[in-house]
């Protein structure tokens, strides 16, 4: 199967996230979207880019892969992981990051020429008095922190 790379509105981009997303609801917003559809324009993956999640890398040269999935079609995520840093770059943003959960090999990041930053432990959740929050079912989960670099 060949996949190439097409354009993809919030909505759509959610609603596939609904349907094949594991372990997250789709992002609140995002600042773009893209997505692998196949020959016959069906939509295969995407992959969702917003500000980071994290204030403290919300800098406003740093973007983060906050949504990438696929339906299953092999190889789908590299090219997208691939196609979001030359869209943020081409955004003026300096940086591209994205994590994955422990467990999670990062094939498609290596492939698209990504690299590991950090190793996160596992942490209790967002939720502080101050600030509460609901429980996402994703907490308390070892997080790799991954990089976008440039082909050399």
């Amino acid at each position: 199967m060949t996949l190439h790379l097409v354009p993809v509105r919030f909505r759509e981009a959610a609603a596939f996230i609904q349907d094949w997303r594991r372990h997250h609801a789709p992002p609140p917003g995002q600042i773009f979207a893209i997505g692998a559809a196949d020959e016959d324009g069906v939509l295969r993956a995407i992959a969702i880019v917003g500000r980071p999640v994290a204030r403290h890398l919300d800098d406003g040269a740093t973007l983060e892969v906050t949504r990438a999935c696929s339906d299953g079609a092999r190889n789908a995520n590299s090219p997208l992981y691939g196609a979001a840093w030359r869209a943020a770059k081409a955004l003026g943003y300096t940086r591209l990051i994205t994590y994955t959960q422990d467990g999670e090999s990062g094939a498609s990041l290596r492939g698209a020429n990504w690299r590991v930053v950090a190793h996160r432990p596992p942490r209790r959740g967002w939720h502080t008095p101050s600030r509460p929050r609901l429980t996402r079912g994703t907490e308390c989960v070892a997080r790799t922190l991954w990089e976008a670099v440039d082909a050399s």
